[in-house]
Order: C-alpha cells, then sequence, then structure tokens
C-alpha cells in the first residue's frame, strides 16, 4: 500500500529515518515516497492494459516538481486546471499530447498557452466555454481538440464536497445540451470535437456510481452514433478512493475487472485522471508536539502544524491516521490532536486514543500525499512547510520552507499612509 513502515520502532520512508529528515529540515515538513508513487501509477497501468488507456494525473492532488518528474517518468499524462499547472507540467518535459485540461472557469490568458502548448483536448464545461475556445482558436488560426464532459446526474456516494456528477453541483454538461452542440459542430470551426468526457467525484470506494455513469454515457454515445456523429475519446474522469481509516476500497485491478467489458464496447480510446489513488498514500505531514494541555474537561496535544498546512480535517472533517514517530510506552489517552491556529477548526484528530507525547516528539498524519500541500495557505501570516522526497536510501528537499521575505514580497505601504 505505502512504503511508510516502523523498522526497530523508528517510522521509515522507504530506507530512511522520518526522524533523521526532521532533523534536519525542522518542523511541520510534507514528505513523499518515490517508491509508493510509481507503484500505484503502475497497478494502474497493468490493471487497464489490455485497453491501454492514457493516464493522466490529476495534479490538482500534487503539484510538486518531483512527484510530476517521477510520474512524467513513467509515462504518465497530466489532467491540468490552470495555466500554472500547464507550465509546471511543461517544466517537467510532459508530453502535450498527454496533457487534458479541465476547470469550469477556464480564462483567454489559459485557453491560449494550452492552444500554443498543443494539448491533447480540452475538457469543456459550457457553452459559452466552447464559444470562447472558438473564437480564440480562431484568433491563432489553430484548430483545437474538444471534450464534452457530460454530467451524467449520477450519485456519488462520497461527501458533499467532493461530489461532481450531480445537476446540483457547477460541473459539465446535461445530455440535452451536448447532443445538440454536437449536432451543430459546424458552428465551430475551429474546433474538433470528438470526446466526451465523465467526472463524478472523488474519493469514491465502489465501483458501482462509476457504471452507472459510463452505462448512461454509452448509451449516450450509442445515440451519437445513430446520428452520424463519430468520437474518438472517452475520458472517464477519475474519483478512486484510497485507505484513510477503515474504508475498503476496491483495488486498481478490481476497478478494472468491473468496467473493462464498459469501456471496451465504446471503441473509444480511453483516458483516465488518477490523482488521490496515485498520490494520497505516498505522502505524510511531520509536526512536533510543542504541549499537552489538559483543561480538566478535555485532554489537547498541541503541535506546531497547523489547518493552514492541512485543511482537509478542516475542511471536510476528513480522518487521517496520526502515529507517533517512535513508538512509545507512553500512556494512551483521549485527546484532540491541534495546531496553533485561532481557530476552533484547527485539529488534525479529535476524540482519538493516542500516547501522551512530550514537547519536541514527533508525529506523522498519514496518506496526506494528496489534497495537502497543494490546499496549504499563510494564514496567521504563517510560511507554507517543505516539501521531502525519499528515494531509497536517499531523501532531498523538493521545495523550501517559505520564510517571512517570501511572504512579503510584493507587499508595501502606500505612499499615502507614510
Amino acid at each position: 500500500m505505502h512504503d511508510f513502515k516502523f523498522k526497530n520502532n523508528e517510522l521509515h520512508c522507504e530506507s530512511v529515518k522520518v526522524s533523521t529528515i526532521a532533523k534536519k529540515v525542522g518542523t511541520p515538513f510534507y514528505l513523499y515516497s518515490h517508491h509508493t508513487l510509481v507503484d500505484h501509477f503502475t497497478k494502474i497501468q497493468k490493471a487497464f492494459k489490455k485497453i491501454d488507456p492514457i493516464i493522466c494525473f490529476a495534479m490538482k492532488a500534487n503539484d510538486n516538481l518531483a512527484v510530476l518528474k517521477t510520474l512524467a517518468d513513467e509515462g504518465a499524462g497530466f489532467d491540468i486546471v490552470s495555466v500554472g499547472e500547464l507550465k509546471k507540467v511543461k517544466k517537467v518535459g510532459a508530453d502535450p499530447k498527454k496533457i487534458v485540461f479541465a476547470s469550469v472557469g477556464k480564462t483567454e490568458e489559459e485557453i491560449t498557452a494550452a492552444i500554443k502548448a498543443g494539448i491533447l483536448f480540452f475538457n469543456v464545461e459550457s457553452l459559452p466555454e466552447l464559444e470562447e475556445i472558438n473564437a480564440i482558436a480562431k484568433k491563432l488560426k489553430k484548430k483545437t481538440q474538444i471534450a464534452l464532459r457530460i454530467n451524467p446526474d449520477v450519485e456519488a456516494a462520497t461527501h458533499a464536497k467532493i461530489t461532481t456528477g450531480t445537476l446540483r453541483n457547477k460541473f459539465g454538461i446535461d445530455l440535452q445540451t451536448a447532443r445538440h452542440i454536437l449536432n451543430e459542430q459546424k458552428k465551430y470551426p475551429f474546433l474538433k470535437i470528438n470526446g466526451l468526457h465523465v467526472h463524478i467525484g472523488s474519493q469514491i470506494t465502489s465501483s458501482a456510481p462509476f457504471i452507472h455513469a459510463i452505462k448512461k454515457v454509452i448509451d449516450f454515445i450509442g445515440v451519437l452514433q445513430k446520428e452520424g456523429i463519430p468520437l474518438e475519446y472517452l475520458d472517464i474522469g477519475g474519483g478512486l478512493g484510497i485507505v484513510y481509516h477503515d474504508e475498503k476500497p476496491q483495488t486498481a485491478q478490481d476497478f478494472a475487472n468491473a468496467i473493462l467489458p464498459y469501456l471496451e464496447k465504446t471503441g473509444l480510446k480511453i483516458v483516465m485522471e488518477p490523482g488521490r489513488f496515485i498520490a494520497g498514500n505516498a505522502g505524510i505531514f511531520v509536526t512536533q508536539v510543542l504541549y499537552l494541555k489538559d483543561n480538566g474537561f478535555k485532554k489537547f496535544l498541541i503541535v506546531d502544524g497547523g489547518m493552514n498546512d492541512l485543511l482537509r480535517p478542516s475542511l471536510y472533517d476528513a480522518y487521517h491516521d496520526v502515529v507517533a514517530l517512535k513508538k512509545s510506552n507512553a500512556k494512551k489517552v483521549k485527546m484532540d490532536i491541534v495546531g496553533p491556529i485561532c481557530e476552533s477548526g484547527d485539529f488534525f484528530a479529535k476524540d482519538r486514543i493516542f500516547p501522551q507525547l512530550k514537547k519536541g516528539d514527533l508525529i506523522a498524519v498519514m496518506s496526506t500525499g494528496a489534497y495537502g500541500y497543494v490546499m496549504a495557505s499563510n494564514y496567521n501570516v504563517r510560511g507554507r512547510p517543505p516539501e521531502v522526497m525519499v528515494r531509497g536510501n536517499k531523501y532531498a528537499i523538493t521545495k523550501k520552507r517559505e520564510t517571512f521575505q517570501d511572504l512579503m514580497r510584493g507587499e508595501c505601504i502606500p505612499e499615502f499612509l507614510k
């Protein structure tokens, strides 16, 4: 599952003691396992080998350059949602023909940059966006490929804030509008509308919602074929769940076994956009104990990392396993594990049975390789933590800790206040 294991009662990342890294870089910090990233990517490759899909890592999950380079070297493509992400994947030498561009609010700058880069296609979310891309492509005199993001109105059985495939959400195009667009393609001479895209949400642990959505898309493809509308690509999005606590998510092979028969029926080139499945369990967040507080009603383990570093527990009430870096014989009690931020929502775990550690002890918040650092902020004027990658017995800082000077860059007091 991942390469964070206890050896001689101390947590290691691959062959490196995590505490050794903590001494070098300080706390808090994010730590990624190179081998875990590669292993999870190749699991999907092998499971879907029969149809040889284009596997585009959803880089909104983790945009660290070392992570991107690791995956690009393995042949991954990328699912991007901004011009910044486009610039990053270009920096690691990604193949433009393995880049797909999602997002409901693509700007003129972003569309222009992506067309010039020669990406595989845009996943288009609305009719106005389609018209905008056509106008920009005309200006650039370059025809570009389009996949329409279909909203199949399917419940994904996941957290409401990461459900994307119902008509209550802002994502995608309803089937009737999509059919109309495809029948009116001549109105968009600088677009080649030759794909469909569906993405119903994230952290989905069962194949049933995927099958439901794919069946709807297959029925729609059948309607289009009868009307003489050709397609080349079907992008099935991402959303595969991982283990955070007691979930029992499907393996890549189980997922493939469940949906391959349906995908083969389409005869289309399949694109996939896994993010969390590849990166989630490939990262941890390491933080140091500051105090153990007992207010007579409740105990709190206060650490130096906060919700500005890792937002998921506060935003989604997400459960993350938390472990001490060194196995402890200390008495275990019920406590909240919290940070220094001035918000009641600043916590990593609530009512957790955990050892009564002391100042300076180190803990790891597990499964933070996806939607961890990418959602970090500078709230309370705190610099974002560094990111580190381990490969075998080597490690390197892949992003430095932000300093106060970094936070002040571009900020000034206006003349009329001096």
